[in-house]
């Protein structure tokens, strides 16, 4: 919806340009964190996914382990790749729809108080957030490209071996959208404020 606004006066020029810019700014970011959003979702789908697989594959191991004392190659290592993957590609989902762990006690009781300071609370949390996701980011990717180059894996050549890139692109991709989401709540926080 384009701005249109009736022709100010010389004092409400600068009031109304402003309103505008924040606005198309406001419609800009709504298109992004529902861009965010849909992808963050995907994220949380592959995760069920992954934990679907893996209740499957232990059924399967176990019943074979114990019926046909055939047990299947590999599952250890699997289910402990399998388990960082799921963490990392379900966490933003978790912060996006607010059941992120924390304690609410203490900030619900803020909130009632001293509304401010809970909001300063609530960014300086989100800012370490991004900044832990940074960090994970910054020392993951080169593990990442040497698991890429390399044809790193696990498991036992001639027994069971299983490639750990996959795994490790997951965890970057989560720790990515990790980090969108608490920008996210920053900037909602912010126009929440200022609207």
């Amino acid at each position: 919806m384009p701005c249109v606004t009736p022709v100010p006066s010389r004092f409400e020029t600068g009031i109304a340009s402003n309103n505008c810019i924040f606005r198309r700014t406001t419609e800009t970011f709504s298109h992004i964190l529902r861009v965010l959003d849909t992808i963050t979702a995907l994220a949380n789908v592959v995760g069920s996914l992954l934990i679907l697989a893996l209740v499957a594959l232990i059924a399967v191991d176990v019943t074979g382990r114990n019926l046909l004392n055939a047990p299947i190659s590999g599952v250890p290592e699997i289910v402990s790749l399998s388990i960082v993957a799921i963490v990392f590609l379900q966490a933003p989902q978790a912060l996006a729809a607010g059941r992120f762990t924390r304690s609410e006690g203490l900030l619900d009781f803020m909130r009632r108080r001293i509304p401010r300071l809970t909001r300063w609370l609530e960014t300086a949390f989100d800012l370490f957030g991004v900044g832990v996701m940074a960090a994970i980011l910054y020392a993951h990717w080169p593990i990442l490209v040497r698991s890429w180059t390399r044809g790193d894996f696990v498991g036992a050549v001639g027994d069971f071996t299983a490639p750990t890139w996959p795994v490790k692109t997951m965890l970057a991709i989560g720790a990515t959208l990790l980090a969108l989401q608490f920008v996210a709540r920053i900037f909602q926080r912010l126009t929440h404020d200022t609207a």
